[in-house]
């Protein structure tokens, strides 16, 4: 066998070298850009409330204000030292108290209070009538079955009867907080006392394990809990008339809403893929946009209430971006700076790493669950 050439073997240890060292670089690269998305979508360690919008850009830098961030690709932003300053270590998202999915109506005893009642014969739905109408502080659901191995239907004025095994069901926690201990002990209450005059047997919780329950999954569902907003601004100088906002909006496929906000509906489902809100505090509505202006509009995604965030990211950025060229206006964070493509980037890359979260927890993005947890 001839030996090898010194200078053959010289080129084959320099491209090994070479190989290694992009392999290197390139995990260095990796690593920095996701402390940076990690750092600059740290959520502050805040109780739920129903209006904030998430995430924020640096803890402490926005005076209050919680609308993220987003520039148009083609922008002059602020440089990626603005990223660099808010560096800091991403907290792990603790172990879901949420286990396997359930696909269906049923009673989910991982997010809900559940009481099962067995009735001492049949019932027809009337006899609910009254629990039907009580009002909770957390969502209640009534859930019957005809017969025991027959699939659950949520009970309502349109439910046929009679009804064989009862389910009452009150949500643990949602945007609102956690069921209180208080709350909890009043539906088990109210609970017995229906089933007293039914008359049906129940077998009621603790209380206070489910308070506690409530309180984990709250916390829980707080670190999942993100929305994103854009925001395109006009110059201090100039305004959006309501009426070509308006005309814009709907020709772009959004609907005005009672909500006072414009709606963008998936045909398909008819579900909700993001919003489009005031920049100021005041509401939409089909009179007020005859006269009223406003220095600018932020696009709101709820990223666990959509069924494919990402893509539902992609779709906002592009409306976004095509509304800020019409407007000839500038996308800005909630400080007004204009930013970088790198910190696109990292908010669709938190858009993604949420999706993948919430359904590694067991909550599909737009899913039953997810819709009555962030509801």
């Amino acid at each position: 066998m001839p030996a090898l050439n010194p200078l053959f073997i010289g080129l084959l240890i320099a491209g090994a070298v070479l190989v290694v060292g992009v392999i290197i670089v390139n995990w260095l690269q990796e690593r920095r850009v996701r402390r940076r998305i990690d750092a600059t979508f740290r959520k502050p360690a805040t109780a739920r409330d129903s209006d904030r919008i998430e995430p924020m850009l640096a803890a402490g830098e926005s005076g209050g204000e919680t609308i993220a961030i987003m520039q148009d690709e083609g922008g002059e932003t602020a440089d990626e030292a603005t990223l660099e300053q808010t560096t800091h270590e991403f907290e792990p998202i603790p172990q879901s108290p949420v286990h396997a999915d359930v696909n269906g109506i049923g009673p989910d005893v991982d997010i809900e209070c559940v009481i099962d009642l067995q009735p001492e014969e049949p019932l027809p739905t009337a006899a609910l009538d009254t629990a039907l109408a009580n009002a909770h502080a957390k969502p209640v659901r009534w859930l019957g079955k005809r017969a025991p191995g027959l699939p659950w239907q949520t009970l309502d004025a349109y439910a046929k009867g009679p009804w064989q095994v009862l389910a009452a069901c009150l949500l643990l926690a949602n945007r609102s907080g956690a069921a209180s201990l208080e709350q909890i002990e009043q539906f088990v209450g109210m609970v017995a006392q229906v089933a007293a005059e039914l008359p049906a047997s129940m077998a009621a919780p603790d209380a206070a394990a489910e308070a506690a329950r409530a309180e984990e999954l709250d916390r829980f569902c707080a670190d999942l809990d993100v929305q994103i907003g854009l925001t395109v601004l006009k110059d201090e100088a100039t305004q959006i008339p309501g009426t070509k906002l308006r005309g814009m909006a709907e020709a772009a496929g959004f609907r005005l809403t009672p909500a006072g906000q414009f709606d963008f509906v998936q045909d398909e489902t008819g579900a909700t893929l993001f919003s489009l809100q005031n920049y100021k505090q005041e509401a939409f509505t089909a009179e007020s946009l005859r006269a009223l202006t406003t220095p600018g509009v932020v696009f709101i995604l709820d990223v666990p209430r959509v069924a494919d965030p990402v893509r539902a990211f992609d779709q906002m950025r592009l409306t976004a971006k095509r509304m800020t060229q019409t407007l000839e206006g500038t996308l800005v964070d909630d400080n007004r700076r204009a930013l970088t493509d790198a910190s696109l980037a990292a908010i669709r890359g938190q858009v993604q790493a949420t999706a993948a979260a919430l359904r590694e927890a067991h909550i599909e993005p737009g899913g039953l669950r997810a819709l009555r947890l962030f509801g």
